[in-house]
């Protein structure tokens, strides 16, 4: 197998995960677990595809506080190597709420992800590199819309392949889909969730999302919880059932997913052995409490 040179573009985040063990007590405490961890979608999609072998390079912006320094340690033992702009701004932080089916809310602050430049993805895409991964996030913000896009662009002038990953719905909707299929032009692989395909699509199913995301990407991966994931690439339908019998939080599950998948992928592996990865890699993190699965309760 050859080992790939691969650039991931996302956020630098600290997770702060709660599951209330009890209804909420909306003006007193509420006995919960609660953890805190190395966040990031792509950061997780980047520590899946580094425990498979291949070298990967985490690309994002952050500040120069204790979540940052979090961060950066954490990808580090995991052996990303980190390209970081340093800004004046607080690092990102993400509160997740878990519910009793394992399924979450997030409450978001951005903060230092806005104010990632362009001029400093490029510079880490002028070393050799395989294959660039950017996650949704960086295409849904606004701020970074256009350093997503420069940066996929500049891969495909390279000859490098693509992949996009699109995370999140409801920011997903106020850039609008149509928006959003602009910018991921030219993009190799889409990874989208169920309720992201959908809604990317306009389809009333998975049938009919693949149906319209199929001829725009080269390979579309789209997963489905419990259901498992279907994939489609040249008018063919691949899928796999899901490996997960015991779910604590899905917080996660779908960054694992795409990260095994890719790994698999970049090293020529078939689709049904990277859905098998996939499936495989998604069941081990939703067996535990938060975006990683370490802890289980």
């Amino acid at each position: 197998m050859i080992v790939r040179d691969v650039v991931v573009v996302g956020d630098v985040m600290l997770d702060v995960v709660v599951k209330p063990l009890v209804d909420v007590a909306p003006t007193s405490d509420t006995p919960s677990r609660v953890r805190l961890s190395r966040g990031g979608a792509a950061a997780n999609t980047a520590e899946l595809l580094t425990r498979a072998g291949h070298h990967v390079t985490y690309v994002g912006a952050c500040g120069t506080d204790v979540a940052a320094q979090l961060f950066e340690d954490a990808l580090r033992v995991a052996g990303v190597d980190l390209a970081l702009q340093r800004v004046e701004s607080a690092s990102g932080v993400v509160v997740a709420v878990v519910d009793a089916d394992g399924q979450r809310a997030m409450m978001t602050d951005r903060g230092a992800n806005s104010r990632l430049e362009l001029a400093h993805v490029l510079r880490q895409l002028e070393r050799p590199f395989d294959h660039l991964h950017v996650s949704g996030y960086t295409l849904l913000d606004p701020s970074t819309l256009e350093v997503a896009r420069g940066a996929l662009v500049r891969a495909r002038e390279l000859g490098r392949s693509t992949s996009v990953d699109v995370c999140s719905v409801a920011p997903l909707m106020a850039m609008t889909p149509a928006a959003f299929l602009k910018a991921a032009d030219g993009v190799g692989t889409l990874f989208a969730n169920e309720e992201e395909a959908l809604a990317l699509s306009g389809g009333t199913d998975i049938d009919a999302a693949l149906e319209r995301l199929g001829p725009d990407f080269d390979e579309v991966v789209i997963t489905q919880g419990e259901s498992g994931a279907r994939v489609r690439r040249d008018g063919v339908d691949f899928e796999a059932s899901s490996k997960s019998d015991f779910v604590v939080d899905t917080t996660g599950a779908g960054d694992a997913a795409t990260g095994a998948y890719l790994a698999t992928r970049l090293y020529d592996g078939t689709i049904d052995q990277a859905l098998e990865a996939a499936m495989s890699a998604a069941s081990l993190v939703v067996g535990g409490l938060g975006s990683r699965g370490q802890s289980k309760i």
